[in-house]
C-alpha cells in the first residue's frame, strides 16, 4: 500500500475482524476498498466466544420502550436514553440483516421471524435471538465467509496496529486528523505505514488486564489505548463487567457458562446445595450481572470458597443437549456431566462498558478516526451492560458508522512518514515483558476487582505508573513485538480504569467501593481528557 494513491482510492482500514469490524467492512465494501487487520487468526476474537445471543425487539409481547427500560435499569442511571432508544428501534432491522447474511439462528416456527427467542438476566421478556449456545461463532462465521469472498475486502491475519498517524506525525500546522496507522506484520516482523481514507477501531475490550477473564487473548485494549494516545476522550472505564459464571477448572480458565442457562432456570448454590441469590436480590438468578457477580464474590469470601455451583440438573439431559450443546460437550470433556452434577463457577472480567467516546455514527474526537463495539463509549451500557446488548450495538452502529464514512469526503492525500527503527535494537530479555504482564494483571485483580477501596486504588495507581515508565523505556529502546505492544496498551488501559474509579465517589453498577457504598441521587459519566504532550515513536 502506498501513500501516492488518490484520496478516493485509499482504503478504509478497519482494525479488528470481529463482529463490529466485519459489519463495517461489509457495509463499506460496495463502494470503498477496505483493509481489515486481524491481530491473530481470523477466527479468533471475542465475537466467536459470545454464547448467549443478540437482542431483537420482535415479539408481540415486547416493545422498544420495554427494551429501553431494561437497558436503563441495568445501566444504573447512567444510560443515555437517546442512544438506548436508537439502538432498540434498529434492533429488528439488525436481526433481519443478520438473517439475510445467512446466520443460522435457532428456529421456532411459531416465533417472530421464525426464530426461537430466549430470556436472560435483566430482560422483562424473551427477546434474545440465538444460535443454540454459540451465537457469536455462528454470526462471525457467516459474516467472515462473506468478507472473504468480497473482492473489495482485504483480510490480513497476524497484523497488529501499533499507533495512529495524525497531523502531529506530518508536522503540519492544521487541526488534528487521522491519516492512517502503523501496523506490525508479525510474520515479517516489519512495521508498515498504512495510509487510509478513514480508520475504524474495532479491537474489543480490555479483559486481559485482569488475571481471570472470559475474554480471548486478543482483548488487550489496543483501540482504546491508541485513541487515548492520539488525544481522544475516554469515558466510564471504571465500569468493568465481571461475568458471574465462568467455569472454574484448572484446565479451562476462560470458558463462559452463558447467562441464558440461568434464564432457563439454572440456579446458584453453595457446596451444601443451599441457594443464596434470594438473599441478595428479589430477582434471584435473573438479577443483572453486577448484582449476581457481587453476590457470588460475597458468598465466596464469607465461606472461604474458591467457587460456587451452578445447578442445571433439573432441566434434564435432553433439554441441556438441545439448548446448550457446546457447554454440555465442553464440560463433559473436562469430566463434568452437567445433567448429573452442578457446574463449578467463578466471576471473571468479561466486558468493558466504557471506552473511546463516539457518537452514534462511530465518530471519535479525531476526524478520520471511528470506533465501534466494545472499544467505545456510546452511552448504551451506562454503569452496567444489559445481557446481549453488545452484539446488537456492533451491528446497529457498525452500519451507521459505515454510512457516515461513505457520506464523508475523504481527507486529501498526505505523505505519511515511514516507521523509524534507526535507534532501536532487538530485545535482549523477553522475561521483562512476561514479568510486567503478570504483575499488572495480578495487581488489577487484587486491587481493582469486583469490590474496591480508595487505598487499594491508590496503591494500584502508584505501581501502574512505575510499570508504565518501565514499559515506555523498553518500547523506546527495542523493536516492537506483539507482546510488547499488548503490554503497552494494557498498562495505559489499567491506568485509565484506576483513574476513572478514583473519580467516582459512590457505588453504582459495576463500580462498588467500600469507602463510598451509597449511590448518589444524581450522577454523570466519568470522562477523561488526555493532557497535550509530544508523541514518541
Amino acid at each position: 500500500m502506498s501513500s501516492n494513491f488518490a484520496p478516493d482510492s485509499l482504503p478504509v482500514v478497519v482494525v479488528g475482524a470481529g463482529l463490529a469490524g466485519l459489519v463495517v467492512a461489509l457495509q463499506l465494501a460496495e463502494q470503498r476498498p477496505v483493509v481489515v487487520l486481524a491481530k491473530r487468526e481470523l477466527a479468533e476474537g471475542a465475537t466467536a466466544w459470545a454464547q448467549g445471543g443478540i437482542v431483537g425487539v420482535l415479539g408481540s409481547d415486547d416493545s422498544v420502550d420495554s427494551h429501553v427500560r431494561d437497558t436503563q435499569d441495568a445501566g444504573a442511571g447512567l444510560v443515555d436514553e437517546n442512544t438506548a432508544r436508537f439502538i432498540a428501534e434498529h434492533s429488528a432491522a439488525a436481526i433481519e440483516w443478520l438473517v439475510d447474511a445467512g446466520v443460522p439462528f435457532s428456529p421456532d416456527p411459531a416465533g417472530p421471524l421464525g426464530l426461537h427467542l430466549t430470556r436472560e438476566g435483566g430482560h422483562a421478556v424473551r427477546r434474545i435471538a440465538h444460535a443454540a449456545d454459540a451465537t457469536g461463532k455462528a454470526i462471525h462465521d457467516a459474516l467472515l465467509e462473506r468478507a472473504m469472498a468480497h473482492p473489495n475486502i482485504q483480510l490480513r491475519e497476524r497484523w497488529m496496529a501499533v499507533d495512529l498517524i495524525t497531523s502531529r506525525h506530518l508536522r503540519r500546522d492544521e487541526p488534528q486528523r487521522c491519516y492512517g496507522l502503523y501496523a506490525l506484520d508479525m510474520d515479517s516482523r516489519h512495521v508498515e505505514t498504512l495510509p487510509a481514507s478513514a480508520v475504524v477501531l474495532a479491537t474489543g475490550g480490555v479483559g486481559k488486564v485482569y488475571r481471570y477473564t472470559s475474554n480471548p487473548d486478543t482483548s488487550t485494549g489496543d483501540g482504546i489505548a491508541m485513541a487515548w494516545r492520539a488525544g481522544c476522550r475516554v469515558a466510564n472505564m471504571e465500569f468493568i463487567q465481571f461475568h458471574p459464571t465462568c467455569l472454574y477448572h484448572a484446565q479451562e480458565r476462560s470458558f463462559l457458562i452463558t447467562e441464558a442457562m440461568r434464564g432457563e432456570g439454572a440456579y446458584l448454590t453453595l457446596p451444601d446445595g443451599t441457594r443464596f441469590m434470594a438473599a441478595h436480590d428479589e430477582r434471584g438468578e435473573l438479577a443483572p450481572r453486577d448484582i449476581v457477580a457481587r453476590a457470588i464474590d460475597f458468598e465466596m469470601k464469607k465461606h472461604g470458597l474458591d467457587h460456587v455451583w451452578l445447578d442445571a440438573r433439573h432441566l434434564g439431559e435432553a433439554f441441556l443437549k438441545e439448548h446448550f450443546p457446546n457447554i454440555h460437550a465442553r464440560c463433559l470433556s473436562l469430566g463434568i456431566d452437567i445433567a448429573r452434577a452442578p457446574i463449578p463457577v467463578v466471576p471473571a472480567a468479561h466486558y468493558t462498558c466504557g471506552g473511546v467516546v463516539t457518537d452514534l455514527d462511530g465518530r471519535s474526537d479525531l476526524p478520520g478516526l471511528y470506533a465501534v463495539g466494545e472499544t467505545t463509549y456510546t452511552g448504551l451500557h451506562g454503569a452496567n451492560r444489559l445481557a446481549s446488548n453488545s452484539l446488537l450495538e456492533c451491528v446497529v452502529l457498525g452500519r451507521t458508522c459505515a454510512h457516515n464514512i461513505l457520506q464523508s469526503a475523504p481527507a486529501g492525500t498526505r505523505a505519511c512518514p515511514a516507521w523509524d527503527e534507526s535507534k532501536v535494537e532487538d530485545a535482549d530479555e523477553q522475561v521483562v515483558i512476561a514479568h510486567n504482564w503478570d504483575e499488572l494483571r495480578l495487581l488489577m485483580w487484587n486491587y481493582v476487582g469486583i469490590v474496591r477501596t480508595t487505598r487499594r486504588l491508590e496503591r494500584a495507581l502508584h505501581r501502574i505508573k512505575l510499570l508504565r515508565d518501565e514499559i515506555d523505556d523498553y518500547y523506546a529502546n527495542f523493536r516492537v513485538t506483539r507482546d510488547l505492544l499488548e503490554l503497552r496498551n494494557l498498562v495505559v488501559c489499567a491506568e485509565l480504569i484506576v483513574r476513572s474509579a478514583l473519580r467516582r465517589h459512590e457505588s453504582r453498577g459495576l463500580h462498588f467501593s467500600r469507602d463510598f457504598p451509597h449511590t448518589l441521587p444524581v450522577s454523570f459519566p466519568t470522562v477523561l481528557t488526555r493532557p497535550a504532550r509530544s508523541e514518541k515513536r
